[in-house]
C-alpha cells in the first residue's frame, strides 16, 4: 500500500457550493451529538486523518491503535466504520510509571537505595509491558502530537515497537507542533475531515520543536512520508512501513 500505488476515485472536482454544503453534526454511537460547535476556534480541519483513512479503505476491518488519550467521540468514529481500535494513553501511563518508580525509591530503607536509575533503563522496563502487541498486529497507529512530550529515551525504542507492530504497507499519522503549543490538549475525532482540540489538565510540558531532518531520521525505518502543514503551526505527517 502506498500513494503512487493506490489510484484515488476519479470524477469531476466538488463545485464551490457542494463544498461549502455543511457536514452533519457528529453523534455517539447512541445517536447523542458530540459537543462541538461548528465554527469552534478548537474544531480543526485535517488533511493527514483524511489521507490516513483513505489509505485503509481497501482493508477489511483494520486494526488501528490510538495513543492518545481516551477519547470515546473517537472510538464510537472508527467502530462505526468498521475499525478494529485499542487504545493506550502512553504519556499519561509513562508519567504514572516514573512517579511510581521515584516513589519505591524513596520508601527504600536508609542503606539500601540503589541510586537513581538511569532514563534508558526506564524506558526499557516501562515498554517490557506497555505497547505489548504481536508484530505485524496492526494497520494502522495514531501517535497524534505524542513525540513533542516524550522523554528522548522512551522516543526512538517506542518507534522501534511501533516498527515492529505494524503490518508492511501499515501507516502511522503523527503530529509536531512548529512552535511551542499555549496549552495541553488531547485531540477527539468529530468526522472524516475535522478534529476538536480539547483543552486539558498538563500531564507533560512540551519538550521539543523538531526539524524536519530530526522527523525523518526517527522514522528512518519507514519507506514514505507525507507532510500537510497548517496555518497554525501544526504539521501533520503520514508514514507508511
Amino acid at each position: 500500500m502506498n500513494w503512487s500505488a493506490k489510484l484515488r476515485p476519479s470524477g469531476p472536482a466538488p463545485s464551490q457550493a457542494q463544498s461549502a454544503k455543511p457536514r452533519p453534526t457528529p453523534t455517539t454511537a447512541g445517536g447523542a451529538a458530540v459537543a462541538a460547535a461548528p465554527g469552534s476556534p478548537n474544531v480543526r480541519a485535517t488533511n493527514g486523518l483524511k489521507e490516513f483513512l483513505w489509505l485503509l479503505s481497501d482493508i477489511e476491518q483494520p486494526r488501528i491503535l490510538d495513543l492518545g488519550n481516551v477519547s470515546q467521540a473517537t472510538l464510537n468514529f472508527f467502530i462505526n466504520k468498521g475499525f478494529r481500535i485499542s487504545t493506550e494513553d502512553i504519556l499519561r501511563s509513562w508519567k504514572e510509571f516514573i512517579a511510581s518508580e521515584e516513589d519505591s525509591l524513596r520508601r527504600m530503607p536508609p542503606g539500601q537505595e540503589t541510586g537513581r536509575i538511569s532514563q534508558a533503563s526506564l524506558a526499557e522496563k516501562f515498554l517490557a509491558d506497555a505497547v505489548s502487541y504481536p508484530e505485524e498486529n496492526f494497520n494502522g497507529v495514531l501517535v497524534w502530537d505524542l513525540l513533542d512530550y516524550l522523554d528522548s529515551e522512551l522516543m526512538p525504542r517506542l518507534m522501534d515497537r511501533l516498527f515492529d507492530i505494524l503490518r508492511p504497507g501499515g501507516v502511522v499519522l503523527a503530529m509536531f507542533h512548529s512552535r511551542t503549543p499555549e496549552r495541553y490538549h488531547r485531540y477527539r475525532v468529530l468526522d472524516t475531515q475535522s478534529f476538536e482540540m480539547v483543552p486539558t489538565p498538563t500531564i507533560s510540558v512540551h519538550a521539543r520543536i523538531f526539524q524536519n531532518r530530526e522527523i525523518l531520521d526517527l522514522f528512518g525505518k519507514f519507506r514514505s512520508s507525507k507532510t500537510f502543514v497548517a496555518r497554525d503551526q501544526l504539521r501533520e505527517a503520514l508514514f507508511l512501513k
